[in-house]
């Protein structure tokens, strides 16, 4: 466990940021309206007239030539000015000029510096109290009241401008920690707003898996259950009746297995649940099997499977997942002939079926295809869909993938 910075070392840090540490960040600029254009052009017009009424002041009262009077002036105008966005720059560029600020002083005067500058410094402490933390809002008072004892000759006055400066850094810090006190509670509101809309998202997710599993995973467990007891309550069948009983109930135990896995992510608050491994190009044959076992008539038309990356593969699944599943509710009992084909940094995705022999089945949302565009165009390919001059069906993906990328093989 680290040791708490002693105070002759936190001390020693405040001091160090006030003479030559990173400036304090101002408050964001917000959209400047029309009267405030107005306030900064008025302010602009003040310093202005502040600074000749110092130069004038050196002047008549202290019979101080023209050029140096214009310097003084400039320089109790200045570190004010500056104090709005930049208060330790402020600081450092005001404080020097308490000491030039005595020059020519005549003992009639009741402070050895002029009004302006006065005033003017006044507003760079507060500044620097509001902008800063304590201890450098302390050495700035601290080391302010040097020049005070050093150039004010009667102690009183020297006394009441230490409980003036006082008076000032507090008021600083506490327009400081008010400041903060409100960006708190900003940021806490902010935070509670997150928060009942992450609570919102995961209601609405708990929501969702209740009705998938009440409903959609209740009736996938009755198909399977259906197609494995077929068989023997229909008595007697054919061999290939018997096994696309089978393929229906592997399917929908397949089906239910996914459904389990989204579940899963869907009711997890934090991470999502683990999942299978994504499918890729390399189980594309899986797939035509399983569509063959379940009664179609697919070809698959591709070589050894190249090596593409995880993307590409599994947007090549899914597209001829699909493109199968369309063909077999649009298009039953229609040849289907899958082509895969990679030439250069590209992966062609074809699924093209016959005609129809029996009247097709009613047409759907159009969400497959949707969801099968989104996945080529994500990896910056091209995607068509449409019939085909002897009436059948065909969808055409192309599928690019950049040299950097690494392949699942």
């Amino acid at each position: 466990m680290a040791r708490p910075d002693s105070p002759v070392r936190l001390a020693r840090r405040d001091l160090g940021r006030l003479l030559a540490g990173a400036e304090t960040p101002p408050a964001p600029r917000r959209r400047r309206g029309r009267w405030q254009h107005v306030l900064v052009q008025a302010g602009l017009l003040a310093a202005i007239g502040l600074t000749v009424a110092a130069a004038r002041y050196l002047q008549d009262t202290r019979g101080a030539p023209e050029g140096r009077a214009l310097v003084l002036a400039v320089a109790s105008t200045v570190p004010p000015a500056l104090a709005v966005r930049r208060p330790l720059w402020a600081w450092r560029l005001g404080y020097p000029a308490l000491f030039l600020g005595v020059m020519d002083v005549t003992p009639e005067e009741a402070w050895p510096w002029n009004p302006v500058q006065v005033i003017g410094w006044l507003f760079v402490l507060v500044t620097v109290a509001a902008r800063t933390d304590t201890g450098v809002a302390a050495w700035a008072g601290l080391l302010t009241l040097l020049p005070v004892y050093l150039f004010v000759d009667e102690q009183a006055n020297a006394h009441g401008v230490t409980v003036l400066v006082v008076i000032l850094l507090v008021l600083g810090d506490q327009i400081r920690r008010r400041r903060q006190s409100q960006a708190a509670l900003v940021e806490q509101a902010e935070v509670s707003e997150r928060e009942r809309d992450r609570r919102a998202v995961l209601e609405e997710r708990a929501r969702i898996a209740r009705e998938l599993h009440d409903v959609v995973a209740h009736h996938m467990s009755m198909i399977a259950v259906q197609a494995e007891s077929a068989p023997y309550r229909l008595g007697d069948q054919p061999e290939r009746t018997r096994a696309e009983f089978t393929a229906i109930a592997g399917s929908a135990r397949a089906a239910l297995a996914d459904m389990r896995r989204l579940l899963g992510v869907l009711r997890n608050e934090a991470e999502p649940s683990p999942v299978a491994p994504q499918p890729g190009l390399p189980d594309v044959p899986g797939l035509v099997d399983t569509a063959r076992r379940a009664g179609m008539t697919v070809t698959l038309a591709a070589g050894p499977p190249p090596a593409v990356p995880a993307p590409v593969g599994l947007a090549a699944y899914r597209i001829a997942q699909e493109a199968l599943a369309n063909a077999a509710r649009h298009a039953p009992g229609a040849a289907v002939r899958v082509t895969l084909r990679a030439h250069g940094r590209t992966l062609t995705v074809r699924v093209e079926n016959d005609p129809a022999p029996a009247r097709p089945a009613e047409r759907g949302s159009g969400h497959g295809l949707t969801g099968m565009r989104e996945r080529a165009l994500a990896l910056g390919g091209t995607f068509t869909a449409g019939h085909t001059a002897d009436g059948g069906y065909a969808v055409h993906a192309e599928l690019p993938w950049a040299d950097t990328e690494d392949g699942n093989g």
